[in-house]
């Protein structure tokens, strides 16, 4: 009986000894089984995340408050680099090649790329084209230039691919038409085979001469052309529907995304200034006091783009999702005599106009009807011929100064 009433004693006397050890048991067992570590891990991410979650969060501005607006303001401006976005959210930078790229138009559209943040690499065999052109972006990361002609196979690794490649003067293409019509047929499929290889999307820039000495007025792209297929501009006219044809097949058949767009009469700072187009023909020789020279009676008319114009409406045509061809030109339409009173107004009244006979396969007509890339593209030339024409004599003034 004593046992018994002296049990309960000894049994709590032995319990905190039998706490302690279940202390030590968890413990043990925690450390053990990594159990501790993960949890004060979890906790240590938690407490990351709603410390940082303010400064990723935006910062809602009140418009009551103009005080708190102008805060914002002046700190926005006063810090010049944005803040960073989440990986996936900022928008992608994109690589991209331009045959021709050192040359008139194309240089051009090598500013406007990188402007707009892209980088971009420029393919040219300088035939036509010129370094002077690009000169400005060789300090540039984005910016890489490779002496080359596209005859030859080209290997790179870009999203877009703009094919300017090729003399497009009469001057120029007549020089060597063999050379011409092989730069329009090998170099065309040397690059539609390099964006079927990559997955690029490929513009070709086309032209209106595809559309010959045309019967129909103005023309649209529906019209197939009136063409010497003989000729001494066949060269360049039907090396560029054969340009055409290619694209297309390549599209049909391999699948590869593109574009086409067929350009009219353009003009601005950086055309070559004896190239035998007939506004750089009429600045420069107004500029030298030399007659300008009209061929035939001079009522064959022209239509005339700057070339601002024209870049927009190939970006804009390289990002849309049709494919063309798309006519892009200005539909402002001048006689060669008009035009010719225009540079006279601009440059020098007292210019004279000098008349030699007429070039063979000379269009009499050429004006596009652009409402397809009005309607699609939202496209529309906005530089009128008086405004861009004193912009490219500027440049040509300095330019005819700096070879005395």
């Amino acid at each position: 009986m004593k046992q018994l009433h002296r049990q309960p004693s000894l049994s709590k006397q032995h319990r905190p000894h039998h706490r302690s050890s279940l202390s030590r048991s968890l413990a043990s067992y925690l450390l053990r089984e990594h159990r501790l570590l993960f949890v004060l891990l979890g906790f240590l991410l938690a407490s990351s995340f709603f410390l940082l979650y303010p400064a990723l969060a935006p910062h809602p501005i009140s418009l009551s408050s103009s005080a708190h607006v102008a805060t914002v303001t002046s700190v926005t401006s006063a810090n010049a680099s944005p803040r960073r976005l989440p990986v996936g959210v900022r928008k992608k930078a994109l690589r991209v090649v331009v045959t021709g790229g050192a040359g008139f138009v194309g240089s051009h559209l090598v500013d406007k790329l990188l402007a707009r943040g892209d980088s971009v690499i420029v393919v040219d065999n300088f035939f036509t084209g010129r370094k002077e052109n690009v000169a400005h972006h060789l300090a540039n990361p984005r910016f890489e230039l490779i002496r080359h002609d596209v005859v030859e196979p080209i290997l790179l690794e870009v999203d877009q691919i703009y094919h300017l490649a090729c003399p497009a003067s009469p001057v120029h293409y007549k020089f060597n038409p063999i050379k011409t019509i092989k730069t329009n047929v090998m170099g065309t499929l040397n690059m539609l085979g390099l964006a079927k290889r990559v997955g690029a999307r490929f513009l070709l820039t086309s032209t209106s001469e595809v559309y010959g000495d045309p019967l129909e007025h103005p023309q649209k792209e529906s019209y197939w052309g009136h063409v010497n297929p003989i000729g001494v501009r066949s060269c360049y006219d039907e090396g560029k529907r054969t340009a055409e044809t290619l694209t297309m097949d390549y599209h049909r058949g391999a699948g590869v995304e593109v574009r086409i767009a067929r350009i009219f009469n353009t003009y601005g700072p950086r055309m070559c200034l004896d190239d035998g187009r007939v506004v750089s023909n009429f600045v420069a020789q107004t500029l030298r006091k030399q007659p300008m020279t009209v061929y035939g009676d001079g009522k064959q008319t022209r239509s005339f783009q700057y070339v601002s114009d024209l870049v927009d409406g190939l970006i804009t045509l390289m990002e849309n999702k049709y494919i063309g061809p798309f006519n892009l030109g200005n539909p402002g339409e001048f006689t060669m005599l008009e035009l010719a009173q225009v540079v006279k107004e601009t440059i020098d009244p007292s210019a004279r106009v000098e008349f030699k006979p007429n070039t063979a396969d000379d269009p009499h007509m050429r004006k596009p009807d652009i409402s397809k890339a009005k309607s699609l593209l939202n496209w529309e030339p906005k530089v009128s011929l008086k405004q861009g024409l004193p912009r490219m004599v500027s440049d040509f003034q300095k330019r005819i100064l700096d070879e005395k």
